[in-house]
């Protein structure tokens, strides 16, 4: 077991997909969760009925990561609710937002997802780390796009990505021993990005070169992530820990 029993949680982006998985796992393990959500509403409040109906604790909140009083603010309201200390950040926020070529970006475009991938990571660190005891764990996601440049398009996430990358064994040295800090890369996973932004049969072709054969689940990811969050990885800091099926090596 990865008990998280009586730990509080904070996952950022909550609402859907990895978000959402890595929220109702933490529950199962027994973490009270705060989740924030930015548009998601519906899937967030989803979320929170579940886990409730399960036995648990949680609650959403509306916030925008980009924005320098959200952070604090959601900071505030898990203490309010579950006590001062906060035992887990899960901080899944983020995304592509268009593929732009170099050509056809602009400057407001570029720090726009330099924001938004890696500017509310540091945004939701520095609310949340005073507040971490011994034995904590951060846990973010970088993509696999951080490692290969990522597809069409996507210069400017890729770059964010690889910024998490190198945030995160930045981080895990200034905050060790008492906090962990890990990052996830993901690949193909089955997820409203990709429903969006990847053609369906450039999915298909990429689900079957992968080994296993397939894309992979939100749960797949959030397993990991929950894995991270936990005493059982607590020899593990400042890795970027790939989940792609093993369409990349690293």
């Amino acid at each position: 077991m990865m008990t998280l029993e009586g730990k509080t949680a904070i996952v950022t982006g909550g609402g859907r997909d990895i978000g959402r998985a890595c929220a109702l796992r933490l529950a199962q393990e027994g973490a009270r969760v705060a989740i924030n959500y930015h548009a998601s509403g519906d899937g967030a409040a989803s979320a929170v009925e579940e886990i409730i109906a399960n036995g648990g604790e949680a609650f959403a909140l509306q916030g925008d990561l980009t924005k320098d009083s959200d952070p604090a603010h959601l900071v505030a309201e898990t203490q309010s609710r579950f006590g001062p200390q906060i035992n887990v950040l899960i901080h899944v926020t983020g995304g592509l937002v268009a593929r732009k070529t170099i050509a056809e970006m602009d400057v407001d475009h570029w720090n726009h997802i330099m924001n938004l991938n890696t500017t509310s990571l540091f945004r939701m660190v520095k609310a949340v780390e005073p507040h971490m005891p011994d034995g904590s764990s951060i846990v973010s996601f970088a993509s696999q796009a951080g490692r290969d440049g990522g597809g069409p398009g996507a210069v400017a996430y890729a770059t964010s990505k690889g910024a998490v990358m190198t945030m995160t064994r930045g981080l895990a040295k200034e905050f060790a021993p008492r906090i962990r800090v890990n990052t996830i890369c993901p690949g193909m996973i089955d997820t409203d990005f990709h429903n969006i932004f990847t053609k369906d049969e450039v999915r298909a072709k990429v689900a079957d070169g992968t080994p296993l054969k397939r894309e992979g689940l939100p749960v797949d990811t959030a397993n990991l992530a929950v894995f991270l969050s936990s005493d059982q990885a607590a020899f593990m800091t400042g890795t970027s820990v790939d989940i792609n099926g093993g369409i990349l090596f690293s």
